[in-house]
């Protein structure tokens, strides 16, 4: 009964949305955000997917699966995008080129020791706010505020502003390796060795989480993840096939209750991705209206756009701004309401939500400081997991691998001073 109660909200919930979004929102545009945040926060709860766990999972579990699935959605997406960029000037597009230099390198280093901390991203702290509701508040908090102290860096500091090589186009933009620079004798205007040249990144990357994941195993240290076997027997269910009826609890589940594979969570993200970029002509973003509503709430006890603004060199319009008038803000809102869709359509919301509502004072510790390590990163980064990752890598940025690379360092160093603290507090 709590289930087919459940179930009906979540249609509720998708109905308020497509009557009441475009009259109080005011935009078609925003609209659009809205649904794409939708589309997004379903989609990573749907596929078990999040960016953190690439690093998380493979370090603590010995499963490199979502690595390599990312991967592959990384290439695909970039590969895609030559559809958009082909034949046009690419700085017509908000492509996100960003800076090589100390700031990149740091920022991917405090970025990947903060998620292993919170166990989420950027956009994973959202979805998180219906999954596991104290543990995203404390993050959310402690990352806006290190987005908030981190813009004055990031606008100033001539070490994440500067980029140590740029390109032509890179320099057009805001700095930094643009692929298809290196490759316009390919007769593509350089954009055929660009994909090649991310295939084999992406390739190489996958090829060495695969090696790590079979020596785990080899060494009986490979324990795996649940929801990666959950989704492994979506298969087995799809191999048992069934007289299919239209209105039935077998389709019904089919289409909005198993877990979808992981590959198909990549797709789908893959492809809002693309949407987002034609439509807008930017890619997808997170982590910098986190600032804004930390900003807002220090408005709150008297503190002024200006002053805001003259500490953190951002503009006194931003602060001022509607959390329902910014385009990226209302994506992150849809992301939270994707994710409460897709658990009110499994049946699975109130299981969810109340399976992490208890927690323990150091964890409050490592939430608090993951959120500040990831937040003050993405100021000297430029981005977050999808901001200076994805994003740039789909734009056909050499900082995106050199971020990722950071990441993963981050992350390792992060994940190994996590278990020494757990094991002091223990001992």
């Amino acid at each position: 009964m709590n289930n087919k109660i459940e179930n009906i909200l979540g249609f509720a919930v998708i109905a308020l949305v497509l009557i009441f979004g475009g009259a109080f929102l005011g935009t078609q545009m925003l609209l659009f955000r809205l649904l794409a945040g939708m589309g997004f926060g379903y989609a990573l709860t749907r596929g078990f997917m999040g960016f953190a766990g690439s690093v998380n999972r493979a370090y603590r579990t010995g499963s490199s699966k979502l690595m390599r699935v990312l991967m592959w959605m990384f290439a695909g997406t970039a590969a895609v995008s030559v559809a958009f960029l082909y034949g046009v000037d690419a700085t017509t597009y908000n492509l996100w080129v960003n800076p090589i230099n100390l700031g990149l390198i740091l920022g991917g280093l405090f970025f990947g020791f903060g998620m292993t901390f919170s166990s989420c991203c950027a956009s994973g702290v959202l979805t998180d706010l219906v999954t596991g509701l104290p543990r995203a508040i404390i993050t959310l908090v402690f990352f806006a505020f290190g987005v908030f102290i981190g813009f004055p860096v990031q606008k100033t500091a001539s070490w994440v502003t500067d980029s140590w090589f740029s390109t032509v186009t890179g320099e057009q933009l805001a700095g930094g390796v643009y692929l298809p620079d290196l490759f316009m004798w390919d007769g593509m205007s350089g954009y055929l060795g660009a994909v090649l040249l991310t295939a084999l990144f992406a390739a190489i990357v996958a090829w060495i989480a695969k090696i790590y994941e079979d020596r785990k195993k080899a060494e009986n240290k490979f324990v795996g993840v649940g929801t990666e076997l959950d989704q492994d027997k979506v298969l087995e269910e799809a191999a048992a096939k069934k007289p299919f009826k239209l209105f039935s609890s077998d389709t019904y589940h089919m289409l909005f209750v198993r877990p979808w594979q992981m590959r198909t969570g990549a797709i789908v993200i893959g492809g809002i991705f693309l949407l987002l970029m034609g439509i807008t002509k930017a890619g997808w973003g997170a982590s910098t209206i986190y600032g804004m509503w930390f900003g807002k709430v220090i408005m709150l006890f008297g503190a002024s756009s200006e002053a805001l603004a003259s500490f953190t060199h951002m503009p006194a319009s931003f602060f001022e701004m509607s959390i329902f008038a910014h385009p990226v803000s209302v994506q992150n809102i849809g992301i939270v309401i994707g994710t409460l869709v897709a658990l009110l359509l499994a049946g699975s919301f109130k299981a969810t939500f109340t399976s992490e509502l208890k927690i323990r004072p150091m964890q409050i510790l490592f939430f608090a400081m993951g959120g500040l390590f990831m937040g003050f990163g993405t100021r000297l980064a430029n981005g977050c997991n999808v901001g200076a990752l994805y994003t740039p890598i789909a734009n056909f940025s050499l900082s995106g691998w050199i971020f990722l690379a950071a990441l993963v360092g981050g992350g390792i160093i992060g994940n190994i001073v996590a278990r020494m603290t757990v094991d002091n507090c223990v001992n």
